[in-house]
């Protein structure tokens, strides 16, 4: 009976054994391993506010600044320019000689002779008609022009300053002197430069300071008009008016209005 116990016991512990080692194994690993999370974005309505964008900050346009205008000046004027004239009725062919001067500059030769100055009265004489036999500012520019120094031409302005304006800012754009009637028709000088308050080709508008000046009378002038002032003078606006006056077409041939007389250089067609 013992053996027979014995046996039974044995065989317990064999069926123990066997069902032991047909249990799976836990592992360990497995059950450590962390759970993953959800990659997908959440959905409009889970009420988590969408990412805003910020907008750029608006382009300010850099304003040009405005020209100031600064002084400004141009002569044509070189030492022995300047011709006197050798009658007291020769001032035109005198002024016409010192506006070839003033515009030659390729070592042609000064005009200064006697003689030609004579010429040259005779053909400006020629051109003009009016009631004295002169020469008027009409035969001034002519000659001016057929002796290819132009062209020119006999202009009329009823204002002083728009005068100054306009004789300077020919003077800028043709590099050609201005002829300045005088003493209301009586007299020529010759305008070879200026000073102004602002550059005539950059300011529609500038102010005319100073007015460079040839009178061929020098040194003579006149007891009623006042002074001839030395070559290559600069008169004020105020000094010039002394002597630079409106001219009335009444006592020469002519339809210009009443005004300040010019002639002035245009440019080339």
């Amino acid at each position: 009976m013992i053996g027979a116990r014995s046996r039974r016991l044995a065989w317990i512990v064999v069926l123990a054994t066997l069902l032991a080692g047909c249990t799976p194994a836990v592992d360990n690993a497995a059950t450590d391993r962390p759970i993953p999370s959800s990659s997908a974005q959440p959905a409009a309505g889970d009420g988590v506010p969408a990412p805003q964008r910020t907008p750029s900050p608006a382009l300010t346009p850099v304003p040009t600044p405005t020209p100031v205008p600064q002084a400004f000046a141009l002569n044509l004027y070189q030492e022995g320019d300047f011709v006197p004239q050798y009658t007291f009725d020769w001032c035109v062919a005198a002024s016409i000689q010192i506006a070839h001067n003033l515009i030659d500059d390729t070592g042609g030769g000064t005009w200064a002779d006697r003689a030609q100055q004579n010429e040259l009265w005779e053909m400006a004489r020629a051109r003009s008609s009016n009631a004295f036999n002169g020469a008027n500012p009409i035969g001034w520019a002519e000659v001016l022009t057929e002796l290819g120094m132009g062209p020119y031409a006999v202009v009329s302005i009823a204002d002083y300053e728009d005068a100054l304006q306009t004789a300077a800012r020919a003077i800028t754009d043709t590099d050609r002197p201005v002829g300045l009637v005088m003493w209301s028709g009586r007299h020529a000088w010759v305008m070879s430069g200026f000073e102004s308050l602002g550059d005539p080709r950059q300011f529609p508008e500038f102010s005319v300071t100073g007015i460079r000046v040839q009178d061929p009378l020098h040194p003579y002038g006149s007891g009623k008009w006042g002074p001839s002032p030395a070559p290559n003078s600069l008169l004020t606006p105020e000094q010039l008016a002394t002597q630079f006056v409106v001219r009335e077409p009444r006592r020469w041939s002519s339809d210009l209005p009443t005004g300040y007389l010019l002639v002035l250089p245009l440019a080339a067609a």
